[in-house]
């Protein structure tokens, strides 16, 4: 099988806000096509902050990171967004848009990209009945639950069938049947070759997939001792 293209490679990264001492120290990581990973440790290791840095929303202090092969360090500015529009993101602020219904927030991405409705119509649709939110789509996010508000932002993050999810927590505000809806979406996305990284506080969640888990503590990424197989 031919080998798979590294989409995420940190080395020696670090991470730091305004003169403060380092959130994210010494971070090495690879993630190939098609990987999945659990990213776990306690409230306030820098889970979220090792995400945005993937995103682009934050750059590394020091070391060396490349994403999808482009220098994410020394890239220019103008680089930045089409790396972005290739990876979908749900983070715990929703940032849904509350003049817009559950449909139209979901579908925005591809709207903003030049899309004609009529290739993603049916996409944004069948998102949001797997969801379960079917009978909500013209639902307003001021009417909407947290965890439906939840849901729709995950919709939105994976309609335009991203090569790299990142997911802060993605389960915590719904019931446990719906996380495992949510968490069998990832997988079957993964499948199809989007690399994955799903934070959480769910161990359960973790265990029952098997899938390869890193720790972050103190602001180092270690691999969880006896997680998951090799991606």
């Amino acid at each position: 099988m031919a080998a798979r293209d590294i989409i995420v490679d940190f080395s020696k990264v670090g991470l730091s806000y305004d003169e403060a001492p380092e959130t994210l120290s010494d971070i090495d990581l690879e993630l190939r096509e098609g990987e999945f990973r659990f990213l776990t440790g306690p409230s306030g290791a820098g889970k979220t902050s090792l995400l945005k840095m993937i995103y682009l929303a934050h750059r590394p202090t020091r070391g060396r990171f490349f994403l999808f092969g482009e220098d994410a360090v020394n890239a220019p500015r103008e680089a930045l967004p089409p790396l972005r529009r290739r990876i979908g993101v749900v983070f715990q602020e929703f940032r849904l848009l509350d003049h817009l219904t559950a449909y139209e927030n979901v579908a925005l991405p591809m709207k903003v990209a030049g899309v004609n409705q009529s290739q993603y119509k049916e996409d944004v649709s069948e998102l949001l009945n797997w969801v379960g939110l079917g009978d909500r789509m013209n639902a307003k996010p001021p009417t909407l639950s947290g965890g439906e508000k939840q849901r729709v932002a995950l919709a939105r993050a994976l309609v335009s069938k991203p090569d790299l999810i990142l997911a802060d927590e993605p389960t915590g505000n719904v019931d446990p049947a719906m996380s495992e809806r949510i968490m069998k979406l990832f997988v079957e996305l993964n499948k199809l070759g989007a690399a994955v990284i799903v934070a959480t506080h769910d161990l359960h969640l973790v265990q029952s997939l098997g899938e390869p888990v890193l720790r972050i503590s103190d602001g180092r990424l270690s691999r969880a001792p006896g997680a998951g197989g090799a991606g």
